[in-house]
Protein backbone atom coordinates (compact mmCIF):
# COMPACT_ATOMS: atom_id res chain seq x y z
CA UNK A 1 0.00 0.00 0.00
CA UNK A 2 1.48 3.76 -0.86
CA UNK A 3 2.21 5.54 2.26
CA UNK A 4 0.52 8.69 2.30
CA UNK A 5 3.37 11.00 4.00
CA UNK A 6 1.24 14.42 3.59
CA UNK A 7 -1.82 13.22 5.44
CA UNK A 8 -0.83 10.15 7.96
CA UNK A 9 -3.77 8.60 9.75
CA UNK A 10 -2.51 7.92 13.36
CA UNK A 11 -5.00 6.44 15.85
CA UNK A 12 -5.59 8.61 18.86
CA UNK A 13 -4.38 8.03 21.94
CA UNK A 14 -1.00 6.21 20.42
CA UNK A 15 1.83 5.95 22.75
CA UNK A 16 5.58 6.89 22.46
CA UNK A 17 8.96 5.63 22.74
CA UNK A 18 11.78 8.59 23.77
CA UNK A 19 14.92 7.99 21.84
CA UNK A 20 17.70 9.08 23.75
CA UNK A 21 19.76 11.98 22.27
CA UNK A 22 23.80 12.33 22.03
CA UNK A 23 26.43 14.48 20.57
CA UNK A 24 26.85 13.71 17.26
CA UNK A 25 30.97 13.06 17.00
CA UNK A 26 33.23 10.42 14.47
CA UNK A 27 32.88 8.29 17.18
CA UNK A 28 29.35 8.30 18.05
CA UNK A 29 28.19 8.19 14.52
CA UNK A 30 30.13 5.24 13.66
CA UNK A 31 28.20 2.72 11.64
CA UNK A 32 25.79 5.47 10.82
CA UNK A 33 27.52 7.86 9.31
CA UNK A 34 29.86 11.12 9.17
CA UNK A 35 30.06 14.51 9.91
CA UNK A 36 30.89 17.01 6.62
CA UNK A 37 32.48 20.34 7.34
CA UNK A 38 31.37 23.73 5.23
CA UNK A 39 34.13 23.03 2.86
CA UNK A 40 33.78 19.71 2.22
CA UNK A 41 30.02 18.89 1.57
CA UNK A 42 29.71 20.37 -2.38
CA UNK A 43 32.04 17.78 -3.35
CA UNK A 44 31.28 15.24 -0.52
CA UNK A 45 31.58 11.47 -2.21
CA UNK A 46 28.31 9.77 -2.11
CA UNK A 47 27.80 6.23 -1.71
CA UNK A 48 25.82 4.12 -4.67
CA UNK A 49 24.90 1.35 -4.35
CA UNK A 50 25.37 -1.37 -7.25
CA UNK A 51 22.02 -2.69 -8.24
CA UNK A 52 21.39 -6.31 -7.02
CA UNK A 53 21.60 -9.38 -9.54
CA UNK A 54 18.06 -11.11 -9.56
CA UNK A 55 19.80 -14.42 -10.07
CA UNK A 56 23.01 -16.19 -9.70
CA UNK A 57 24.90 -14.79 -12.05
CA UNK A 58 26.50 -11.28 -11.86
CA UNK A 59 25.40 -7.94 -12.53
CA UNK A 60 28.32 -6.42 -14.84
CA UNK A 61 31.39 -4.42 -13.73
CA UNK A 62 30.64 -0.82 -14.73
CA UNK A 63 26.76 -0.97 -14.65
CA UNK A 64 23.65 -1.19 -11.71
CA UNK A 65 25.46 2.38 -10.54
CA UNK A 66 25.62 4.89 -13.08
CA UNK A 67 22.03 6.80 -12.20
CA UNK A 68 24.43 8.73 -10.22
CA UNK A 69 23.14 11.88 -7.22
CA UNK A 70 20.56 14.28 -7.35
CA UNK A 71 20.99 17.54 -5.53
CA UNK A 72 19.03 20.47 -4.18
CA UNK A 73 17.21 22.45 -1.30
CA UNK A 74 15.40 20.27 1.41
CA UNK A 75 13.15 22.54 3.56
CA UNK A 76 12.14 21.79 7.22
CA UNK A 77 9.70 23.71 8.95
CA UNK A 78 7.00 24.32 11.94
CA UNK A 79 3.54 25.28 10.96
CA UNK A 80 1.53 25.76 14.35
CA UNK A 81 2.75 22.14 16.29
CA UNK A 82 3.05 19.87 12.55
CA UNK A 83 6.74 19.86 11.35
CA UNK A 84 6.87 19.24 7.73
CA UNK A 85 9.14 18.82 4.97
CA UNK A 86 9.84 19.55 0.96
CA UNK A 87 12.80 17.50 -1.02
CA UNK A 88 13.52 20.13 -4.19
CA UNK A 89 15.70 16.99 -5.27
CA UNK A 90 12.95 14.37 -5.52
CA UNK A 91 9.93 16.19 -5.82
CA UNK A 92 8.58 15.48 -2.37
CA UNK A 93 6.46 16.94 0.52
CA UNK A 94 6.02 15.32 3.63
CA UNK A 95 4.34 15.65 7.43
CA UNK A 96 7.02 14.26 9.10
CA UNK A 97 5.00 14.52 13.02
CA UNK A 98 4.01 17.07 15.63
CA UNK A 99 4.96 18.72 18.68
CA UNK A 100 2.12 17.00 20.55
CA UNK A 101 -0.12 14.07 20.14
CA UNK A 102 -1.37 14.06 16.67
CA UNK A 103 -4.90 14.31 17.37
CA UNK A 104 -4.26 17.45 19.50
CA UNK A 105 -2.40 19.56 17.41
CA UNK A 106 -3.23 22.71 16.15
CA UNK A 107 -1.72 23.90 12.60
CA UNK A 108 -2.36 27.69 13.65
CA UNK A 109 -0.82 27.50 16.95
CA UNK A 110 2.29 29.90 17.99
CA UNK A 111 3.70 27.56 21.10
CA UNK A 112 7.51 27.04 20.74
CA UNK A 113 7.44 23.29 20.11
CA UNK A 114 9.18 21.62 22.91
CA UNK A 115 10.05 17.89 21.28
CA UNK A 116 8.89 16.23 18.09
CA UNK A 117 6.38 13.13 17.64
CA UNK A 118 7.84 10.95 14.45
CA UNK A 119 6.11 8.24 12.98
CA UNK A 120 8.08 7.30 10.14
CA UNK A 121 11.86 6.44 9.29
CA UNK A 122 12.96 5.17 5.67
CA UNK A 123 16.53 3.96 4.34
CA UNK A 124 17.76 4.38 0.87
CA UNK A 125 19.24 0.64 -0.46
CA UNK A 126 20.34 2.78 -3.24
CA UNK A 127 22.67 5.12 -2.13
CA UNK A 128 23.92 7.20 0.78
CA UNK A 129 22.51 10.93 1.30
CA UNK A 130 23.79 14.79 2.40
CA UNK A 131 22.68 16.79 4.48
CA UNK A 132 24.58 20.52 5.39
CA UNK A 133 22.07 23.01 7.04
CA UNK A 134 22.50 26.46 4.33
CA UNK A 135 22.02 28.82 7.59
CA UNK A 136 24.69 26.92 9.62
CA UNK A 137 22.79 26.38 12.41
CA UNK A 138 23.12 22.63 14.60
CA UNK A 139 20.15 20.22 14.25
CA UNK A 140 18.35 16.66 15.55
CA UNK A 141 18.30 13.98 13.59
CA UNK A 142 17.29 9.89 14.39
CA UNK A 143 19.16 7.06 13.12
CA UNK A 144 18.98 3.44 13.31
CA UNK A 145 21.51 0.62 12.26
CA UNK A 146 20.30 -1.29 8.85
CA UNK A 147 18.35 -4.51 9.02
CA UNK A 148 14.61 -4.53 8.37
CA UNK A 149 13.97 -5.93 11.70
CA UNK A 150 14.37 -2.22 13.35
CA UNK A 151 12.25 -1.41 16.42
CA UNK A 152 11.81 1.87 18.14
CA UNK A 153 14.28 1.20 21.08
CA UNK A 154 17.03 0.50 18.07
CA UNK A 155 16.77 4.65 17.38
CA UNK A 156 19.37 7.38 18.66
CA UNK A 157 18.59 10.92 18.15
CA UNK A 158 21.99 13.05 17.19
CA UNK A 159 22.50 16.23 17.86
CA UNK A 160 24.94 18.16 15.34
CA UNK A 161 26.85 21.08 15.84
CA UNK A 162 26.38 24.52 14.21
CA UNK A 163 28.55 25.10 10.80
CA UNK A 164 28.72 20.98 10.68
CA UNK A 165 26.25 18.37 8.07
CA UNK A 166 25.57 15.13 7.97
CA UNK A 167 26.45 12.15 5.73
CA UNK A 168 24.39 9.05 5.90
CA UNK A 169 25.37 5.92 4.93
CA UNK A 170 23.11 3.56 2.46
CA UNK A 171 20.94 1.58 4.12
CA UNK A 172 20.96 3.75 7.58
CA UNK A 173 17.44 3.84 8.98
CA UNK A 174 16.67 8.26 9.21
CA UNK A 175 13.63 10.69 8.77
CA UNK A 176 13.66 14.34 9.52
CA UNK A 177 16.17 16.81 9.79
CA UNK A 178 15.16 18.55 12.83
CA UNK A 179 16.18 22.51 13.00
CA UNK A 180 15.93 23.79 16.56
CA UNK A 181 14.20 27.10 15.04
CA UNK A 182 10.83 27.15 13.18
CA UNK A 183 12.47 26.97 9.60
CA UNK A 184 15.62 25.70 8.03
CA UNK A 185 16.81 24.91 4.39
CA UNK A 186 19.49 22.31 4.23
CA UNK A 187 21.59 21.21 0.49
CA UNK A 188 20.36 17.79 -0.03
CA UNK A 189 22.34 14.91 -2.40
CA UNK A 190 21.36 11.70 -2.59
CA UNK A 191 21.41 9.06 -5.18
CA UNK A 192 18.93 8.94 -8.31
CA UNK A 193 16.93 5.66 -8.07
CA UNK A 194 15.63 7.16 -4.75
CA UNK A 195 14.63 4.26 -3.76
CA UNK A 196 12.95 3.74 -0.29
CA UNK A 197 12.48 1.06 2.16
CA UNK A 198 9.99 2.28 5.51
CA UNK A 199 8.76 1.25 8.64
CA UNK A 200 5.33 3.25 10.11
CA UNK A 201 6.04 3.14 13.75
CA UNK A 202 2.16 3.19 14.98
CA UNK A 203 1.11 0.62 12.44
CA UNK A 204 3.69 -2.00 13.25
CA UNK A 205 4.81 -1.18 16.76
CA UNK A 206 1.38 1.49 18.30
CA UNK A 207 4.02 3.97 18.82
CA UNK A 208 5.37 7.58 17.97
CA UNK A 209 9.59 8.22 18.38
CA UNK A 210 9.64 10.97 20.53
CA UNK A 211 12.77 13.13 20.26
CA UNK A 212 13.28 16.36 22.67
CA UNK A 213 14.39 19.28 20.37
CA UNK A 214 14.73 21.65 23.99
Amino acid sequence: MKIDYKNPQIPPGTGQVDVPLVEATEESLKGFGKLVSKDAYRNYPIEIVRWPASGWRKVDEGTGDEAGTVSGDFEFFWEGDCFKGKNHAVGSEYLFGWSKPPEKADPQSLEQPKEVLLWHANYHPDGGQLFFPLDGKPFITALALPGDDVRPENFVAFKVEGGMGLYIHPNVWHEAIVPLEQKAVFYDEQGAIHARVSVHFPNEFGVLLRIPIQ
